[in-house]
């Protein structure tokens, strides 16, 4: 018997409001900035990369290479994205 196997995505479990909100919480608690924005990139993809690259004004190709690991994008795409995730940034 053969056991085939795909690689795990996260975004595939990000289906409702208060699993977002936990992962990303989880992933700004820990304090590794590329691991924060591969979690935003999961929940862009969770909610649909057309949707986000559309309310955010950058192309589809421009928001993936954002949000991939070893990235560093501009704080203003960051803040656009969490907003088109319907999140805020807050300083507390």
């Amino acid at each position: 018997m053969k056991i085939t196997t795909k690689k795990w995505d996260a975004s595939e479990y990000l289906d409702s409001p208060e699993m977002i909100h936990e992962y990303l919480k989880a992933a700004f608690e820990d304090g590794d900035s590329e691991l924060l924005m591969i979690a935003i990139g999961n929940v862009a993809k969770a909610k649909g990369m057309s949707e986000i690259a559309k309310k955010t004004n950058l192309s589809r190709q421009n928001l993936y290479k954002a949000l991939s690991a070893n990235s560093s994008p501009k704080f203003e795409t960051v803040k656009k994205v969490i907003e088109a995730l319907g999140c805020k940034l807050a300083i507390a």
